[in-house]
């Protein structure tokens, strides 16, 4: 397949949207295109609505019976970029959630539109409409029955687009998720304690301690506080209570005799 050929172009016509087929040289553009175009929408879906990554995109480009187009208005000496359409005659890619045998025995024959997208700046002027124009041209060529797409629920202006134009909602299936009450690892935040307030005239909230002493010293100590020993008192001498003699008790007066 020639991805090069382009359409002819009327000659000297402004303003004109014109379509191709997307070339080698065009890849890096045109993947910059996508992602302006569908940034605010993938931030807010679960599913991606481009190519959730270059090589994909960079892949498909290789792949046999995808068709790539690209719509461009020209400006002087050059085009921009105001649509990108991407189709494919079967289900393709190992990531998609197709079900084949569902369009089977609905005796369809789909052709499977993967991307379509349209510059911001441009949209409400035409493009999009011929696009899907072109798009169900290429259908009726090929024998197919139907253009089947994904978009995204939240995306209200894309599905009131294609519900103008004749669309349905094919399936069912959404997105469901349920909320599950659990509690955190983590702790919740705490109040710093306030720092302790200076004790007045700079003294110590808590007594100093006195040094301590060496066990030579407390022996010492407790030498010089013992009483004086007591020693033996004369035969037939009286003691009072601190075992001093007492006086007149016998013995040991002057008037004693020898």
């Amino acid at each position: 397949m020639n991805k090069a050929a382009p359409s002819a172009p009327a000659a000297g016509a402004e303003d004109l949207i014109y379509v191709r087929r997307i070339h080698r040289r065009d890849l890096n553009r045109v993947w910059e295109f996508l992602k302006k175009v569908f940034r605010d929408v993938n931030r807010e879906t679960v599913e991606y609505q481009r190519p959730r990554s270059k090589k994909r995109f960079l892949e498909v480009y290789e792949e046999e019976g995808v068709e790539q187009l690209l719509f461009e208005v020209r400006q002087g000496d050059g085009q921009e970029i105001v649509g990108y359409a991407e189709c494919a005659f079967e289900i393709t890619g190992t990531d998609n959630w197709m079900n084949e045998r569902y369009f089977t025995k609905h005796d369809m024959r789909p052709l499977f539109v993967e991307e379509l997208a349209v510059h911001p700046d441009y949209q409400g002027r035409g493009v999009g409409a011929f696009m899907l124009e072109q798009l169900e041209h290429l259908a009726r060529l090929h024998g197919c029955t139907h253009l089947v797409l994904e978009v995204a629920e939240n995306n209200i202006g894309a599905l009131k687009f294609y519900r103008k134009r004749s669309f349905y909602r094919l399936d069912a299936a959404i997105f469901m998720a349920k909320k599950v009450a659990v509690d955190s690892e983590l702790l919740p935040p705490r109040a710093l304690k306030k720092p302790r307030p200076p004790e007045a005239d700079g003294a110590s909230a808590r007594p100093k301690r006195s040094p301590r002493r060496s066990s030579k010293a407390r022996g010492a100590e407790k030498r010089t506080s013992a009483p004086p020993p007591v020693g033996p008192l004369p035969r037939g001498a009286a003691a009072d209570g601190d075992g001093e003699p007492l006086a007149g008790a016998g013995g040991g007066g002057e008037d004693d005799l020898p």
